[in-house]
């Protein structure tokens, strides 16, 4: 194992000290907890948004935290979910009279915290609502997406519920929106490396030197199929169409497009995926509003990308292009 560490037991928090160092007039911890951390400046009367999982993922999940995004984060360790302690510490600390919404991926152990925290902040009289993004349609069939993973399209429903409560809206309506954006988000990601957790010291899975698999998800997880390496344009068509279908997506229909890297894929690998996908939705009649590309949503050091789309309507266009600024995310108004 090589890596930038000291103790492997001390990774997350050494992180964590770096990057408070790093930013110190954007985000801080509260409830002397290096792992409740929460935007420096809070904004009276708006919405708090809170979402939490584990580390190893940079920029998901405490990277969307600032400036027209998200509020908190409760920060686990490498893959590992926060306790709903710190869910309920980073609630209080965002808190401003509006009401917290929850949003997190479908992970069992998230689940569960943030539930738990739910019904500690409600006896501390704060309300809240929840929202679990499940993008990933190699993680379940059609039909059972209350099954299915979230990863990498998380990032749009951060942008749109992020400017939902920018602009004033309600707990509710900024619900409504994450629902919105959640409802049209879809993700297929592939493989070719696996990825060494520090306190583990050895790679998660095997693969070979000549294999990918189609819809791993961000921890390894089993995806759809192992095979050998393909050119990048067949790589692509496996990972667009079947999201394409999904949905579905149909002529006219306009998109956000988000090409990610796992962690360990160069941005101009990155680009050729981009090439491919905007040909293929030309060819499908869709028209495409913004593309993103590059890291959203890693799993350490993983060799492999994911491709996201976001189906928009005029309200999810306008969050979607607002502006927003955070330590690791920053957007002008599109």
């Amino acid at each position: 194992m090589k890596k930038f560490i000291n103790k492997p037991e001390n990774f997350v928090d050494e992180m964590l000290k770096g990057i408070y160092a790093s930013h110190p007039q954007q985000v801080m911890f509260v409830a002397n907890d290096l792992r409740c951390y929460v935007r420096k400046e809070a904004v009276k009367g708006k919405v708090g948004i809170v979402t939490g999982g584990g580390s190893g993922h940079l920029p998901l999940f405490l990277g969307y935290v600032g400036e027209g995004m998200l509020d908190g984060c409760a920060v686990g360790g490498v893959f590992q979910s926060p306790s709903s302690e710190q869910i309920l510490e980073v609630t209080k600390a965002v808190e401003q009279g509006a009401g917290v919404l929850y949003l997190y991926g479908n992970y069992t152990g998230d689940i569960l915290n943030f539930d738990m925290a739910a019904e500690m902040a409600d006896i501390e009289g704060i309300k809240t609502a929840t929202v679990v993004g499940n993008d990933d349609v190699a993680s379940a069939i059609k039909g059972e997406e209350n099954k299915r993973r979230g990863v990498a399209g998380i990032f749009f429903l951060y942008k749109a519920a992020g400017a939902a409560a920018a602009e004033g809206m309600s707990l509710e309506e900024v619900k409504r929106v994450a629902e919105k954006a959640k409802a049209n988000v879809r993700t297929m990601g592939v493989a070719f490396t696996p990825c060494i957790v520090p306190e583990v010291g050895k790679p998660s899975f095997t693969i070979g030197d000549d294999e990918m698999e189609i819809g791993m998800g961000i921890h390894g997880e089993p995806g759809i199929r192992r095979g050998k390496l393909l050119p990048a344009d067949k790589i692509v068509d496996e990972m667009v169409y079947p999201i394409i279908k999904d949905l579905p997506f149909e002529k006219n229909n306009e998109v956000a497009v988000l090409i990610n890297g796992l962690g360990a894929t160069p941005k101009e690998e990155l680009y050729i995926l981009a090439r491919r996908t905007l040909h293929i939705l030309e060819e499908e009649g869709l028209k495409v509003f913004h593309v993103y590309v590059g890291e959203f949503a890693t799993s350490m050091e993983m060799a492999g990308a994911s491709i996201s789309l976001c189906k928009l309507d005029e309200e999810l266009k306008r969050l979607i292009a607002a502006p927003a600024f955070t330590p690791f995310f920053s957007q002008k108004q599109l």
